[in-house]
């Protein structure tokens, strides 16, 4: 049963993410912005996000380090024109969930 929830929590925030995409699609920003998701060689995810020309342009702030183990771990900052997170094997949901609290997405 805990692996239903987990995975129904996962797919969730999947969703939440594809619907933030579709609300910035205009016909421009898909084209030349958008999200990018990269495995990592540490092992790891990089999650990138382009927020210009979005409500979060120019909204930025210096890097946020959560190290709880060397596979349990999340950094993540937005440039004010790029939302970056970098993350441990396992928390990919996690920087996906960040991202979301920052852009005010639920």
């Amino acid at each position: 049963m805990d692996f239903v929830r987990s995975l129904g929590q996962r797919v969730s925030m999947i969703r939440k993410l594809e619907s933030w995409y579709v609300d910035q699609c205009d016909g421009d920003w898909e084209h030349g912005l958008g999200i990018t998701i990269e495995s990592l060689d540490n092992p790891g995810w990089m999650l990138r996000i382009n927020i210009e020309a979005t409500s979060l342009d120019q909204s930025g702030f210096d890097w946020v380090k959560i190290e709880r183990s060397d596979l349990d771990w999340v950094f993540y900052r937005s440039t004010g024109r790029l939302f970056e997170a970098a993350c441990g094997p396992q928390n990919l949901e996690e920087a996906i969930r960040l991202f979301l609290d920052f852009a005010g997405h639920d």
